[in-house]
């Protein structure tokens, strides 16, 4: 049976872990163990940023809608439930996007849900 050679795809490895790690401080950029844990551990704080990245930018929404709908006489649950019963249907994104730029087209759609 042949012999079969491995350095290439080691080095392979070795080279896309440290690749990932470029930048990072102290040996954790250049030794392949540290390199690993490090690499590791910044995928995991990644993964879990991508799903409180959404639940901060609601948050941002909801205070922005609630400042800009006090001004016209109505607090945040009152405009949703009052949305919710004529069926309007557009998100927070777009509602808070309209209450910063769009100053009047907001105030025309919070009028005609009243």
């Amino acid at each position: 049976m042949p012999r079969v050679k491995r350095g290439v795809m080691h080095n392979k490895r070795r080279q896309n872990i440290l690749k990932k790690a470029k930048g990072y401080k102290w040996g954790r950029k250049s030794k392949l163990k540290m390199a690993k844990t490090a690499v590791k551990r910044a995928g995991q704080f990644a993964y879990n940023s991508r799903r409180t990245k959404k639940r901060i930018a609601r948050r941002l929404w909801i205070t922005k809608l609630n400042a800009a709908v006090r001004e016209l006489g109505l607090t945040y649950s009152q405009l949703i439930d009052k949305m919710n019963k004529n069926k309007v249907e557009l998100d927070r994104k777009v509602l808070a996007d309209l209450a910063e730029n769009n100053n009047k087209v907001f105030t025309a759609v919070v009028n005609e849900i009243k």
